[in-house]
């Protein structure tokens, strides 16, 4: 279970990762991921999305525990004070458990990777 220090829940946290952070899409989840340097004393915070597309309220409910599950893994590789929300696509609602989690690490790899000055 992610701990409840890092676990975002008001709507203008949520607006504002989706908006202005970056974004990194995988087949079952897209990550955005917004770095705050003013709040930089605070805990990272992570959201999670699961639209009605995914499936009903049971697989809705089980894809966001799974999703808990595999970024409390992650939490260490947050930098303080970032936002962190978590889209399911519909496939999660069908993906396995190693699927989810490939998927999820891919895209956190490459939020979490510097910047290459190579593109402009």
């Amino acid at each position: 279970m992610l701990p409840s220090g890092h676990r975002m829940r008001r709507r203008d946290e949520f607006t504002l990762a989706v908006r202005r952070g970056r974004r990194a899409g995988r087949p079952t989840v897209v990550v955005h991921l917004l770095r705050r340097d003013d709040a930089a004393e605070e805990d990272p915070l992570v959201g999670f999305i699961v639209a009605r597309n995914v499936g009903n309220a049971v697989v809705r409910n089980s894809v966001r525990r799974r999703l808990r599950h595999l970024v409390r893994a992650h939490l260490d590789r947050l930098s303080r004070g970032s936002l962190l929300v978590v889209r399911a696509n519909p496939a999660a609602g069908t993906a396995r458990h190693d699927e989810l989690a490939a998927d999820l690490e891919s895209a956190l790899d490459r939020l979490l990777r510097p910047a290459s000055k190579g593109r402009k």
